[in-house]
């Protein structure tokens, strides 16, 4: 295990050195994936630090007590984020209330000309506009929202996405394609060639 360089390591690679004992492929797991992680409960669980961290620390305690429930054949990411996702939609289930859309408020990459018509997002202030993209999120279902969040934030694939939410591409496919129709005739009166 000396001369090991974890940081070139592939995320699957060191869940196979878990696997087999190796906790220093943990520590470099852990580097990678806790700030992202951390981010997404906090937006997910309507934006409670204390909770965020909570989730943040079950989770890696689960990956380090049962590493063998990884299969190194798949991709480590869109495992870690089934589980995250998986872990906040128990808490939905528990609070029996839906989730404040607020709590998505960080950093997206999502533009103006991915939802409304393309060149309105150099008439506006890019942080405006996500305001607004977020304010409008709030009112949408929570598949809706995590499918948005997970392509645009996450920068996740539509297969990948399907993996996360358990559903198909198609459905996948859908749900974007609804929540970007949506959120363009919601924020129409952003566009000045509609005026």
């Amino acid at each position: 295990m000396f001369g090991i360089n974890y940081k070139k390591q592939k995320d699957e690679k060191l869940m196979q050195r878990l696997q087999n004992g190796d906790v220093r492929a943990f520590d470099e797991l852990y580097e990678r994936y806790s700030k992202r992680l951390l981010h997404f409960f906090y937006r997910m669980l309507g934006k409670d630090q204390e909770k965020s961290q909570d989730f943040l620390q079950d989770l890696f305690l689960k990956v380090i007590e049962k590493p063998q429930l990884f299969n190194t054949d798949k991709r480590f990411s869109t495992w870690l984020f089934t589980i995250a996702h998986n872990m906040c939609k128990n808490e939905y289930r528990r609070l029996k209330v839906r989730v404040n859309g607020q709590q998505y408020i960080g950093n997206f990459n999502v533009t103006a000309a991915d939802v409304v018509l393309p060149n309105i997002e150099r008439q506006l202030d890019n942080s405006q506009f996500k305001g607004l993209v977020l304010e409008q999120l709030e009112s949408m279902s929570e598949a809706k929202r995590s499918t948005f969040l997970l392509r645009y934030q996450e920068h996740f694939s539509i297969k990948e996405i399907g993996e996360i939410l358990e559903c198909s591409e198609g459905t996948v496919k859908s749900r974007l394609f609804y929540t970007t129709k949506m959120l363009a005739e919601r924020l129409q009166a952003y566009n000045p060639s509609l005026m």
